[in-house]
């Protein structure tokens, strides 16, 4: 078993302090950063995402998973930006206005983030002009939005509509989730994409943006 794989399998048992370990001593061996973070970290992620996508592992092993991954990464961050390894894309995340519930977003955030992405995420009750501004200061690649309210479902199309007012639209994807939104309401306000659950969010964010 290479170190990769050692750091990918400690990652999906969840443990983080054998991954740091690993990810440490992979530094000190000069292996590649990249293949650290892609064939080590991500990879150990995505194994979770598609457990969780498969009904194998619940909400908190995929949690403890991405603690894990977590802290390897927090290594790893200075040297990424030392060799110019980029992120999949940029991701500006929250749960709508008037929206406190954010359990299904947070999961969401983990898996992209796992999967490769760089996430900007607002948190819960997330105010529409920050939405936009978010991704304007951000220069998001996209924006996803979370509900799980039928009466703040609604703000979703305003932020759509703040997007295209502030000419980002045609730059920024907009992926909606959450318990009451369904495939026709995200094509009714103009989203781009629609994801049924969190662990449908990577895929989706992948197709968006052609990857």
């Amino acid at each position: 078993m290479t170190i990769f794989e050692k750091i990918a399998d400690e990652v999906q048992k969840g443990n983080s302090q054998t991954v740091e370990e690993l990810v440490k001593e992979a530094l000190s061996t000069e292996v590649s950063v990249e293949g650290i973070l892609n064939e080590g970290l991500v990879e150990g992620m995505n194994i979770v995402g598609e457990k969780f996508k498969n009904n194998e592992c619940f909400i908190p092993e995929v949690l403890v998973s991405a603690k894990a991954m977590k802290l390897g990464l927090e290594i790893l961050k200075p040297l990424l930006a030392e060799t110019n390894v980029k992120p999949l894309g940029r991701v500006v995340i929250g749960t709508i206005q008037g929206d406190l519930h954010d359990i299904g977003k947070n999961i969401v955030s983990m898996l992209l983030q796992g999967a490769g992405f760089e996430v900007i995420d607002l948190g819960a009750d997330v105010p529409i002009d920050r939405f936009v501004e978010s991704a304007k200061n951000e220069k998001a690649d996209l924006v996803g939005m979370s509900a799980l309210l039928i009466t703040t479902m609604v703000n979703m199309k305003e932020v759509i509509q703040g997007l295209k007012e502030a000419g980002l639209k045609d730059d920024v994807k907009v992926i909606v989730g959450g318990a009451p939104v369904t495939r026709d309401f995200a094509e009714k306000i103009g989203a781009d994409g629609y994801a049924p659950d969190a662990a449908s969010g990577v895929d989706v964010a992948r197709k968006l943006l052609n990857l």
